[in-house]
């Protein structure tokens, strides 16, 4: 009886994995298999790791700090739009209430006018407000993206200038 490979990927019994039906595995024909790559590496020096964990940390914490300031900023845009959706809901509650309280006859034309231009420079101011917040927000998170670009560029920099010449 056969024996039940253990898992899906059973190296055993794996027919690409027998150096008799992959060439790349037989040592006699793949002179790689063959070769002490510990000689060509002799006398290199092995990068400084806690240095480019310690950049790809800084690096997070940036990006970090950059989504909470635009995350922050998108929540202070949606909770001023619901200010203004609010506001203008009320608004026009109370233009309504108005207009119900008024006797029927001839529409006030420049009452009408000045509402409408009333209402579409407030519209226009809120619109300008909002946008205001969303480019402040941006510039922010672009500002701290910014800061540590260049401060990757600094340690580089340091980094190359600290390697054998």
């Amino acid at each position: 009886m056969a024996k039940k490979p253990s898992s899906a990927f059973d190296p055993m019994n794996n027919p690409f994995l027998d150096p008799k039906n992959n060439p790349f595995l037989d040592p006699e024909k793949n002179p790689f298999l063959k070769a002490d790559f510990t000689k060509y590496f002799q006398g290199v020096e092995a990068p400084d790791l806690k240095g480019i964990t310690d950049a790809q940390r800084k690096n997070m914490e940036a990006l970090s700090a950059a989504n909470k300031t635009a995350a922050e900023g998108v929540q202070a845009v949606f909770q001023r739009q619901s200010e203004i959706l609010k506001n203008t809901m009320d608004e026009a509650n109370a233009a309504l209430q108005e207009l119900q309280g008024k006797s029927v006859g001839a529409p006030d034309a420049s009452a009408q006018i000045d509402q409408v231009k009333s209402t579409i420079e407030s519209a226009v101011s809120n619109m300008r407000e909002l946008s205001e917040m969303m480019a402040k927000s941006q510039a922010e998170a672009f500002d701290i993206v910014n800061k540590r670009f260049v401060e990757s560029l600094d340690e580089l920099k340091d980094t190359l200038s600290k390697l054998p010449k």
